[in-house]
């Protein structure tokens, strides 16, 4: 059992956010769906987040072998990097993958090799510890547009691949939203303000692709969601105005990777060019915190952002070769 019990937000609607405490409080969550009785996960957080996982079922009145599904979006480890200990812990659930994902949750070694590409060995260790394979019978990989049913509620599984090439989706009626991943960025509550929820994409390597993230907006947008349920950080209900800010924040970045793309040192270039065009928006939305503030929230996403962006930038300077 964890050191103490699991935040959560009852949504509605069969639905429980959990804080995983991933960094941060409210930085990164999973969800529950309940639906008489039956169970499913929608991400997990690392390895410290599953007591977190486990408690928020218990306060629940539930059991572990009540969870049919864990639904994984993408295998980023904030996302699944605490698959592995879940499902030893759930006797009858299986762990649904989209296809490019799922050979690296059954056999983790190229996933550690490059997470530590991006954080170091060291700190791949301290946040992520010793990542778990997924038996791969317990592995469902679904098709894109696939229909699932949990104890008679419908749920679709929706390629996504502008975040990440693995990347899914899930489209839940009954709740008339959708369970976003990273395909429709980030919105940290702590940059609400009287303007609404304030959003951001997320560019993460190495596989951001802008033309595909444009494309996973509008696939989102598509089901005609009334609310959205992100993992950083949970649910947003303005959907249309986001949906536009999402737009012109991909558009954005987009521009801002070409105007560094002749720096002599694009990380350091784009990194600086990522705090400014964030730290600009946030304080139009009405952020009252100052630029040192903001920077706490955003710092961790700001270099991964930046990341990405160079990682795009090299795959076009392949391209031209």
């Amino acid at each position: 059992m964890p050191a103490h019990a699991a935040s959560t937000i009852d949504i509605g609607s069969g639905i429980v956010a959990i804080d995983t405490e991933y960094q941060r409080p409210q930085q990164d969550a999973s969800h529950l769906i309940v639906e008489q009785g039956r169970v499913a996960y929608v991400d997990t957080g690392t390895n410290d987040s599953v007591p977190l996982l486990l408690d928020a079922l218990q306060q629940a009145n539930l059991d572990v072998a009540d969870v049919d599904f864990v639904f994984l979006t993408h295998i980023h480890l904030d996302h699944a990097g605490g698959a592995g200990n879940l499902m030893r812990e759930l006797p009858n659930a299986k762990c649904v993958l989209h296809p490019r994902g799922a050979p690296h949750m059954v056999n983790p070694e190229k996933l550690i090799k490059g997470t530590e590409a991006v954080y170091g060995v060291e700190r791949t260790r301290e946040m992520y510890g010793q990542l778990q394979p997924i038996d791969e019978h317990r592995v469902l990989v679904v098709d894109d547009g696939q229909w699932l049913d949990l104890n008679g509620r419908k749920v679709q599984a929706l390629f996504t691949e502008g975040h990440a090439r693995h990347h899914y989706c899930l489209n839940d009626p009954a709740s008339c939203g959708v369970f976003t991943g990273d395909s429709f960025g980030i919105s940290y509550r702590e940059l609400d303000t009287a303007a609404g929820e304030f959003i951001f994409p997320t560019s993460t390597p190495a596989s951001f692709d802008p033309v595909e993230a444009h494309i996973a907006v509008d696939r989102i947008m598509a089901c005609e969601p009334e609310q959205l349920y992100l993992t950083h950080y949970s649910r947003v209900t303005d959907v249309g105005r986001l949906a536009d800010d999402m737009h012109d924040g991909i558009t954005a970045y987009e521009k801002i990777a070409l105007s560094c793309s002749d720096a002599p040192d694009r990380s350091t270039a784009l990194r600086d060019a990522m705090f400014d065009y964030l730290s600009r928006r946030a304080m139009d939305h009405g952020f009252e915190g100052g630029r040192d503030a903001l920077a706490e929230i955003i710092n961790v996403d700001v270099d991964l952002n930046a990341a990405g962006l160079v990682a795009w930038l090299n795959r076009l300077d392949k391209g031209k070769q």
